[in-house]
């Protein structure tokens, strides 16, 4: 799914109107429709709703619903912010269409000393704004923003939530932003949706489609794109009758430390329960019992250490490697690294230690080799990169990181970003809060170390491995729970995740 900045936003209606061809004032009312179906199926009738309205297109989204809703059993109270006394073309249709209906109360909003009592089971619905807002709320807007967000009932935002631009809000005011409870969204997300500082904001969310052109989404470009099963499932290699374990690659996972062998074992049971031909696992002398013992399937490397990674086997025999989970930052590490990225000709998953051992090495950056995968947590991510205020920075820090050493950069948490070499950056809809646990992020890269060494591109494997991860954790999820997910139950699920991704 294809996430637009506001503007090219515009460009699509204004595509579909010439080429459907349909008038404005009628896709309007077809979005009106979306809207009234999704009130229905979340509120049912009877409710009482107060809608407030803006001047713009938004505004006459929110009176086309108000007059549908009314048809449909709902009580509605229209609320017109006297912000200016000329309305867009559509939103003067849909307001003369509405006075027409005894039955609705229209009225004037002049300041917010005029707001209405907002009640406990009252409906507010947010049409003042849309999208294309381009600076912070002020004046009348703002107060009456202010007042709905201190009212006790639902509140539901139409397109956006009034104030929130749809990408970038460093230099917003958080008070001029409603807080709504649902966020109904045209065709599309916002950026501005998959952000964590905008999630009071926007609360739950859906996407609407309201029929906008095929070929105008087909053909416009973005770099902002959402996952959805269907395209990763577009993604998977076949596997063939007469495959053999040599076919699926050889990897190596470098990992674990005294105290961490953990971290080896997750990695490892999540890299052979996603494909892998043959994995050897890398770890300190001490750990060669625990692995031999927890993951019979791999096969072990024993550093001349036995609490710490100082070394690495030769490489020739691998497709690809992953180190960092578990290693820890010891000097003799640090220098191990050094060698190994000098060394390193093929795909390579860098996480944990393996990040920050380069974060506090920064020379280190400037010997990446094409083809990395970097999987840092937000902490990792600023050790790496550097701090950022918001959410929205953060995002173009690391998409510019990722085009500058030609690597792929998944940051980790809730709608996980992937950022690509070539610009592109991919948000993944899967996964939970249960999944806010240790071990979680070795388990990625587990995965994403057994796709690369099967041959996928980095990229390619980035993408697969992240959708798949989160999907294990919904299915534990769905099982067990939130609160009782381990890192472990990730791991057990990944038969399940393949199996519901293959269907």
């Amino acid at each position: 799914m294809k996430i637009f900045p506001s503007a090219r936003v515009a460009k699509i209606d204004a595509y579909t109107i010439e080429n459907e061809p349909i008038l404005s004032i009628d896709l309007m009312e077809r979005a009106a429709g979306k809207l009234l179906d999704k009130v229905i199926e979340e509120f049912p009738a009877p409710r009482n709703c107060k809608i407030f309205v803006g001047p713009g297109n938004n505004g006459g989204d929110g009176l086309a619903l108000a007059r549908l809703l009314n048809q449909s059993s709902y009580s509605v109270e229209v609320y017109m912010l006297n912000i200016t006394k000329k309305l867009s073309t559509d939103a003067e249709i849909n307001l003369q269409r509405l006075k027409l209906i005894k039955t609705i109360d229209i009225y004037e909003l002049a300041s917010a000393e005029a707001m209405p009592w907002v009640f406990p089971d009252d409906i507010v619905i947010d049409a003042i704004f849309g999208s294309g807002l381009s600076r912070p709320l002020s004046g009348i807007a703002l107060e009456v923003v202010k007042a709905i967000n201190a009212c006790e009932a639902k509140v539901i935002a139409i397109d956006i939530p009034s104030g929130l631009m749809g990408e970038d809000n460093s230099n917003n005011n958080s008070h001029g932003i409603v807080k709504a409870d649902l966020t109904l969204s045209f065709q599309f997300p916002k950026l501005a949706f998959l952000f964590p500082e905008n999630a009071k904001y926007v609360g739950e969310w859906s996407v609407l489609p309201i029929g906008l052109h095929p070929e105008i989404i087909r053909t416009e470009p973005t770099i902002f794109k959402m996952l959805t099963r269907e395209f990763v499932k577009s993604l998977l290699i076949p596997r063939k009758k007469f495959d053999h374990k040599g076919s699926y690659g050889h990897g190596l996972l470098i990992s674990g430390s005294y105290g961490k062998m953990g971290a080896a074992v997750l990695a490892s049971r999540a890299a052979l329960r996603s494909g892998i031909g043959l994995l050897t696992s890398h770890i300190p002398r001490l750990g060669y019992e625990i692995m031999q013992t927890a993951v019979p399937e791999t096969m072990v490397s024993i550093d001349r250490s036995d609490l710490i990674f100082t070394e690495f086997p030769e490489l020739e025999q691998f497709k690809a490697i992953a180190i960092g989970p578990g290693i820890d930052k010891k000097q003799n590490s640090y220098r191990a690294m050094i060698d190994l990225l000098e060394a390193v000709k093929v795909p390579m998953v860098v996480d944990a230690d393996a990040i920050n051992i380069i974060g506090e090495h920064s020379e280190l950056k400037n010997s990446l080799p094409m083809g990395c995968v970097f999987t840092p947590h937000m902490k990792e991510f600023e050790r790496l990169v550097g701090k950022s205020k918001d959410a929205y920075t953060r995002n173009c820090m690391q998409r510019e990181f990722a085009k500058a050493h030609g690597i792929t950069m998944v940051l980790k948490g809730a709608y996980t970003a992937i950022a690509c070499p070539e610009g592109s950056c991919y948000f993944n809809p899967t996964g939970n809060p249960g999944m806010a646990t240790a071990g979680s992020g070795d388990v990625l890269t587990g995965i994403i170390l057994s796709l690369l060494s099967q041959g996928y591109p980095s990229k390619v494997a980035a993408i697969i491995g992240v959708y798949l991860h989160g999907l294990a954790g919904d299915l534990a999820a769905e099982k067990i729970g939130l609160e009782a997910l381990t890192a472990s139950d990730i791991v057990n699920f990944l038969p399940n995740a393949w199996l519901a991704l293959k269907k």
